[in-house]
């Protein structure tokens, strides 16, 4: 098995087809993309291919260390920024092929309309070691 991170998008990725934002949508085209996205992870979690997911509000701070006994330097929230992330999902599959297949149906949630909203996700590898070879 092998952990993927699918990386919805507010902004950053290309365009959707349905590409209406979020803050546009009516309450009922918004409560049917949570119950798509509760109802894709219920159904993973079934499968043993379900980790973690969670929604990320737009808002957020950059935060780095400024050296020993200095408090960490700060800079944000950025919510203007040209990539910004707007929820995660990990998943464990067994292939490559399995992720990409999982990400197609993600980006079949419902937005505008309630169509498809066809979205991007990007789908990222968790960085594994590599085995060592023992002789």
């Amino acid at each position: 098995m092998a952990k993927y991170l699918l990386l919805k998008h507010y902004r950053g990725a290309p365009a959707s087809v349905n590409d209406v934002p979020m803050d546009q949508w009516t309450p009922e085209e918004v409560s049917a993309h949570m119950q798509y996205m509760r109802d894709f992870a219920a159904r993973l979690e079934g499968t043993g291919e379900f980790v973690d997911g969670q929604a990320l509000s737009p808002e957020g701070t950059f935060v780095r260390y400024d050296g020993e006994g200095r408090p960490p330097v700060t800079d944000g929230p950025f919510a203007e920024t040209k990539d910004l992330i707007a929820g995660w999902m990990v998943i464990d599959v067994e292939t490559y092929e399995r992720a990409l297949e999982l990400a197609g149906e993600l980006s079949a949630a419902p937005g505008a309309g309630g169509k498809p909203i066809h979205e991007w996700l990007e789908v990222r590898p968790f960085y594994a070691e590599q085995p060592t070879a023992t002789e």
